[in-house]
């Protein structure tokens, strides 16, 4: 045993007591990893997306970051495995994404900010239904001429500006008689706010409109509503994978979601089993994410003048952890150097449905 060996084996035997093993290193943790659907992908990744944790793909819009996340959810969904795709700007394709190749019997869809709203009844709509009935009449003193009044210009003085408009509600109200107010506010005349608030159940206007499904104009209510659901979905568990989709959310949107949120998610990701895809135009998540993959949109291809597809490229930003079950040498630590930027970057296709996969 050389001299170096037998100090070390001193050092531990009189540090055993209080710190186990000081000299030696720890065990190495091996982590699973989740392919990505793409082999050029998953080369560059030595093995795939970090599976139990967040990964973020960021990029700009047509970078691919879709393709990448739909390739991901169909290597999932042909194994048996259920996931969830939170879209919050209500952009996803179902056709394109059973295109890819994703089950859509495996997939749960939840569109953000789309909620049943009624159309308010328009007042030429009503008019013109009275008018058909014959009941759409002005009362006589709207026909009696006003009696003449000396203005400024008649040597005389007139009414304040402030003045004129007062009792226009009331002029407007009489211009319909009670039977055309009543049509054009049914079950509304003459009840308080409260009432008028909270209509009883059973009671349905003649004029009703069936309820459409319309997307909401803010992005914050709906990135708020988005979040709400993923962490639902993430306490519950269940879900191979969960992907939200953010994409279409500016930066300045997404960088208001606090760190606490992403923390949690990383911590109830990995308590469920569950891979957390973020798809992004910055990275938001900072720490809490085990990957971040930047996309690039490159070339269109095309064959005899039919376009196939796009060239994207995916360089890896940040890696939290190394991956591969090598054990560790210590003499080869010490000359471990980041590897430059052209060995982290790597081109992949992706290829239109008519074309084939």
């Amino acid at each position: 045993m050389s001299a170096a060996s037998l100090l070390r084996d001193r050092i531990e035997a009189a540090l055993a007591c209080r710190i186990p093993s000081a000299l030696s290193p720890p065990p190495r943790i091996i982590r699973e990893f989740v392919s990505s659907g793409i082999s050029s992908v998953d080369e560059l990744l030595h093995g795939g997306f970090p599976a139990s944790a967040i990964t973020e793909i960021v990029g700009a819009e047509c970078s691919g970051r879709t393709s990448l996340a739909l390739s991901f959810v169909a290597a999932l969904t042909h194994a048996g495995k259920v996931c969830a795709w939170i879209d919050v700007s209500d952009a996803l394709h179902p056709e394109s994404a059973a295109a890819a190749g994703v089950d859509l019997q495996r997939l749960l869809w939840v569109r953000c900010g789309v909620g049943a709203t009624t159309p308010a009844i328009s007042h030429s709509t009503v008019v013109s239904e009275a008018t058909s009935r014959g009941t759409a009449t002005l009362p006589e003193k709207y026909f009696i001429p006003r009696l003449v009044k000396k203005g400024l210009h008649g040597g005389g003085f007139g009414p304040h500006p402030r003045g004129e408009v007062k009792g226009l509600s009331k002029a407007i109200a009489g211009l319909l008689g009670k039977e055309d107010s009543e049509a054009l506010c049914p079950g509304l005349q003459m009840q308080p706010k409260s009432e008028r608030e909270k209509p009883e159940s059973g009671e349905s206007s003649s004029l009703s409109i069936p309820k459409k499904m319309v997307a909401s104009k803010k992005p914050w209510s709906r990135l708020d509503q988005a979040l709400r659901i993923t962490d639902l979905l993430l306490q519950n568990g269940g879900f191979a994978a969960v992907v939200l989709d953010m994409g279409d959310i500016v930066p300045a949107h997404a960088l208001r979601v606090p760190l606490a949120t992403w923390f949690r998610y990383r911590a109830v990701a990995a308590q469920k089993q569950t891979s957390v895809v973020l798809l992004l135009q910055h990275p938001c998540a900072k720490s809490s994410a085990a990957l971040t993959l930047r996309l690039y949109a490159g070339n269109p291809r095309s064959e005899a003048t039919v376009f196939t597809g796009l060239d994207f490229f995916a360089e890896v930003e940040r890696q939290r952890f190394s991956p591969g079950p090598e054990e560790i040498d210590l003499e080869k630590m010490a000359s471990l150097r980041k590897p430059p930027l052209t060995q982290r970057r790597v081109r992949w296709q992706n290829r239109t449905a008519w074309t084939g996969r």
